[in-house]
Formats: structure tokens, sequence, C-alpha cells
């Protein structure tokens, strides 16, 4: 017994720990910021108003500013079917979004398989179009706003400032209504060819957010909508992600470099697809520096 009480007490003191440490963290964290949470984008007289996902938080540093913030509309992933704003490493992130000085903007969107893709870029629009109209109320500055997206919010984001006039004028928003974009990691930016070789295990559940049809495939494929105008783009790649996210970010890079806006590039050694997010939960991690120079 003796035996394995030590074998047992070790692993759980270790583990209480860690949960000790990450808790005060939190709470340091959490000092420095306020949420204003569960605010719809969406009016609610809108025939497609979802009231659980059609909802954002706001993150608003506690220490006063003579001026106002940059901001960071943050979209997260999931594979177009899963995660959320209120998922606990969202939360972290748009804690210390405020910390860094940035309002932050952490959003939900509708989901696969009740909506497809091109239903979720218009929820990240319509976001868009909210935090460009109410950010001051947040000590938010709307004419600097960086988006960022990590896997499929990546892809989506990049959607979003590729130079979709229709997509942003639906919603009233000019081409510029993103100061710079900033993807970590991301998916789906060229779903066309993905989806048309279909050459890796579980590719077909990509048809649900994608549905079966190759027009739709381009459609909601950042790479086909690319034109001279953009706003700045900084690009973060794991060194260990997966292939089709390695490749399809080098092709978004070159577009843009023949466009004459090379974005700033950054491959990241050792670096699998999860640990490009979940990074940013600690405090002196590089993406914080690199949205300060975005933001400025």
């Amino acid at each position: 017994m003796r035996y394995f009480r030590l074998l047992v007490l070790p692993p759980l003191g270790l583990l209480l720990a860690i949960t000790v440490v990450l808790l005060a963290t939190e709470w340091t964290v959490a000092r420095a910021s306020h949420r204003a949470s569960d605010i719809a984008y969406v009016a609610a007289s809108a025939p497609d108003f979802d009231a659980n996902r059609h909802r954002l938080d706001v993150y608003e540093p506690t220490r006063e500013s003579a001026s106002p913030r940059p901001v960071v509309l943050f979209i997260h992933g999931g594979s177009w079917n899963s995660g959320g704003k209120d998922d606990f490493i969202y939360k972290a992130i748009g804690r210390r979004l405020a910390k860094n000085g940035f309002v932050g903007v952490v959003i939900s969107y509708r989901l696969a398989p009740q909506v497809q893709v091109p239903q979720q870029a218009d929820d990240c629009v319509r976001a868009l179009a909210w935090t460009v109209a109410n950010i001051k109320d947040y000590g938010g500055d709307p004419t600097h706003i960086v988006l960022m997206g990590h896997s499929a919010g990546g892809g989506l984001a990049a959607l979003l400032a590729t130079g979709s006039d229709t997509l942003l004028a639906k919603h009233g928003l000019p081409r510029t209504a993103a100061h710079a974009v900033l993807l970590d990691d991301p998916a789906g930016l060229d779903m066309l060819d993905y989806l048309t070789k279909m050459q890796y295990p579980n590719d077909a559940q990509y048809l649900v957010p994608f549905s079966k049809d190759p027009a739709v495939w381009r459609q909601s494929s950042a790479l086909y909508h690319m034109r001279a105008g953009a706003p700045p783009y900084s690009i973060y790649i794991g060194g260990n992600t997966y292939p089709s996210i390695k490749e399809s970010s080098e092709k978004f890079r070159q577009r843009l470099a023949q466009l004459g806006q090379a974005p700033r590039y950054t491959l990241l050694p050792g670096k699998k697809h999860v640990g490009m997010v979940t990074q940013l939960l600690w405090p002196g991690n590089q993406l914080y520096d690199e949205l300060r120079r975005l933001a400025g």
C-alpha cells in the first residue's frame, strides 16, 4: 500500500500544482481586462438569427488609455463544425489580447452542418460590421482592426480580407474595413484544389461544410478572390503542421507577392497545428508582438 501511494501521490501533486499555477495565471490575466459577454451582432429580427451562435465577447483593458486602442477580431478554428467563443482557449486569448493593450473581439459563428462556409463567412462579416459600428463604445479604434484567425478561422479571416467586395458591401463595409490580417496556421485557403484531390484519409468530412459543388469550393477559398489593395498580411505556419496547410499557405504567399503585397511569412520550427493556437496562452508569445506591429 505504501508503494502504491508513492506511485499515485506525486502525479496527483503535480497535477494540483499545475492547476494552481494555471488558475493563478488566469486570475492575474483576468484582472487586466473587462469582458462584455454575449453581445448579439445580428439583429434578433433577422430571419436567420441564431441566438446562440450570433454572439461575440469584447475584452477591454482595465487600465486607462488617452486614445482609442487597436482592435483584434479573433475568429476561432474547429474544422468548420466545432468551437466557439466560450471555449476556455478562446476566452484565455481574449483576456491576453486585452492584457497586451488591444480591445479583443472574440466571436462565435454558425457551424456545419447547420450552415456551410459561405454562410459562416457572412456571419464573420456581420461581426466585423458590428465591430466597426460599435467598438468605439469599448475604447477601440474602428480604423485599426486586425483580423486574426487560427485554422478554419484563418481561412475565414482571409476570405473577409482578400477583396471580396460583394461580401463586404452586402453589409455596408469598404474593402479597407480591416486594417491588417494575421493568419495563424490557416486552413481552407484553397479548398478547390484540396477537395478535388481528396488525397488524405477522412477528407470526405469536409464535403459537409463545403458541399459537393466545386463552384462552392472555389467561392469559399480566399486564394481565388485575391486582388491588389488587400490589407497587409502576416502569416504564421507551424513547422510540423499539416502538409495541406503548408502548401496552400505557400500558394497564398506567392499570390500576394505577385500582387505586389508580399506578406510577412514566418515558419515556427517544431510547432504542430494545435500548438499554433495554444502558444497564445503564453504572454511573451511573438504573435502578440506581431499584432502590435500590424496595428501600428
